[in-house]
């Protein structure tokens, strides 16, 4: 099959595997984490709520898979949850073949996390970032693992505000500030695969987005829920660039994938371009630089 008509059906067997897939128990998460299950990974669904995740969970085992499931709490919007998550996983697994950066919040009203971060920043880039920094060193140690970290077209409206991260001193914008949370969560992915390669680490670092997908992420946004019905993917849909990040042969190091359609709005999984401010390493560098300061962690790099 051509690589532009890339679909779960061309997924090598995951048998053996350990994934690890943030925010999914709904949308594109539990569409990645259904399919890798069927494919014979090992799926831990790290959930900020038990419940929806077992429910999640549940509707995945009455598909049949050929792997397993695991449900476990992670809020990635509190660092005592995510380092709470971190060793609780390191407990229970020698080795981690995937970790799959999804989770997010889009357009909230104004709002901090448990840790003061202005809520989309704090969880979509720094929530991740701590997370792999605590995952890294079973990722290392593990043959062929990757990070894939889900960004959005969004990106490209995005801009890194280092003297207002935190949108203090200036309007809120919940779009902008969206934009700049998903910006980050390229700069990241590319500087993560740069310091990878430098340190000969095997661990590889991608990324991902999904185009124009309906799913719950825009329950704050009343004119996307609007075009939903007409115009965006279903979630099965918006999950193939992720699920070819992380699994498909020929995935480049420090690669970015997306929806191959017009616009990159629609499409099967293709390499994709991205904003000239996310492939900058003075930004990238200061960003992780800055990052590794308001999460208190450092990469073991």
């Amino acid at each position: 099959m051509p690589r532009n008509r890339w679909t779960v059906r061309d997924m090598p067997d995951q048998s053996g595997r350990v994934a690890v897939v943030t925010g999914s128990n709904t949308g594109i998460g539990l569409e990645t984490a259904a399919a890798l299950a069927r494919h014979g990974a090992h799926v831990v669904m790290a959930c900020r709520d038990q419940g929806k995740g077992r429910a999640a969970a549940a509707r995945i085992a009455a598909g049949g898979t050929s792997g397993t499931l695991d449900v476990m709490v992670l809020d990635l919007a509190e660092l005592a949850s995510v380092r709470s998550f971190c060793d609780a996983l390191h407990d229970r697994f020698d080795h981690l073949d995937l970790l799959i950066n999804n989770a997010g919040v889009m357009w909230p009203p104004a709002s901090k996390t448990v840790d003061g971060f202005e809520l989309q920043f704090g969880t979509n880039h720094l929530g991740h970032f701590a997370l792999t920094a605590r995952l890294l060193d079973v990722l290392r140690r593990t043959r062929r693992s990757r990070v894939v970290t889900v960004s959005s077209l969004s990106h490209r409206f995005g801009t890194i505000d280092f003297d207002d991260l935190q949108w203090e001193s200036r309007p809120y914008h919940p779009n902008r500030s969206y934009g700049q949370s998903k910006l980050a969560n390229l700069l990241f992915a590319y500087e993560l695969q740069r310091r990878l390669a430098r340190a000969g680490i095997e661990t590889m670092s991608v990324a991902a987005h999904p185009g124009y997908t309906g799913t719950d992420l825009q329950r704050s946004s009343g004119i996307l829920r609007l075009l939903n019905p007409l115009l965006a993917m279903p979630p099965w849909r918006g999950a193939l660039p992720t699920l070819y990040a992380a699994t498909a042969d020929g995935v480049e190091p420090g690669g970015y994938y997306g929806p191959g359609g017009f616009g990159e709005v629609r499409g099967y999984p293709a390499p994709v371009g991205s904003s000239s401010e996310s492939t900058d390493e003075a930004v990238a560098a200061q960003l992780w630089q800055v990052s590794e300061g308001l999460v208190g962690l450092e990469f073991a790099l």
